[in-house]
């Protein structure tokens, strides 16, 4: 596997973990909806998390969480809707993004609840 396939493994691990601790229930992992992937559906009381994760070894050149674009929130946005549709759910969504840095020197989480809105 690629190094930056393992880092974002690792990275997605990581987000589980943290989710997990905090009082999250993971319901799905890597859903896939055409040319989008929801890294993890996690659900806390009767909201549902769409999470993407974005793990980097640096951020020199920006944070991670400024790497999730336009095109990238309209597939999640997509994604998500057709998530809850298909499974018929009742359930406010929001979504987030967990932007982590992995390096010798750190590493850190951020868990960003409702880093943006549906459009």
């Amino acid at each position: 596997m690629a190094e930056h396939n393992d880092l974002g493994k690792k990275g997605e691990m990581m987000a589980e973990a943290h989710l997990l601790k905090n009082g999250y229930t993971i319901v799905e992992k890597n859903w896939r909806f055409g040319r989008a992937e929801i890294d993890i559906i996690a659900q806390k009381d009767h909201t549902l998390a769409i999470v993407e994760v974005k793990t980097r070894t640096t951020d020199w050149f920006g944070n991670p969480q400024d790497f999730v674009n336009h095109k990238k929130k309209g597939l999640l946005i997509n994604a998500a809707n057709e998530y809850i549709i298909s499974r018929d759910l009742d359930v406010e969504a929001r979504f987030d993004i967990i932007a982590i840095v992995i390096n010798p020197q750190i590493t850190s989480l951020e868990h960003i609840e409702e880093a943006f809105y549906a459009f």
